[in-house]
């Protein structure tokens, strides 16, 4: 059964259970910050008031993630991830790509709204 234990192998081979990781630069993780901060702000613009928008950047098995999550003030919380390469942190995202993630994250958090409310609102006025 060690064959299926991710934390099997050769010492010194593998390092049990631990990926090799790319380390980042300091100019790669800045701008990978700026990258998920615009992406933020973004979605910001897109909503109104009562969602709750956050980020996290982490090493994950393949390198670095970032992810992106909103929560409605009603209905479950949506979120966006990514992983980029080297070549993406050396280029930067491009502002289409960081206007799509922020749409699809904004809809995606209406529609999470609109289901958890339904038809059943009641309206104030005529």
């Amino acid at each position: 059964m060690n064959g299926n234990n991710p934390y099997a192998g050769s010492p010194g081979v593998v390092d049990a259970g631990h990926p090799n990781q790319e380390d980042l630069s300091t100019e790669q993780v800045r701008t990978l910050r700026e990258a998920v901060a615009g992406i933020v702000s973004r979605t910001q613009s897109y909503l109104p008031e009562g969602y709750a928008i956050g980020s996290e950047l982490s090493n994950g098995a393949n390198g670095p993630e970032a992810t992106v999550a909103v929560r409605p003030p009603v209905g479950r919380p949506v979120s966006a991830g990514f992983a980029p390469d080297g070549n993406d942190l050396e280029s930067g995202l491009t502002d289409d790509d960081r206007d799509e993630v922020a749409r699809g994250l904004a809809a995606s958090a209406a529609f999470q709204v609109m289901s958890a409310v339904g038809d059943e609102l009641t309206p104030t006025a005529r």
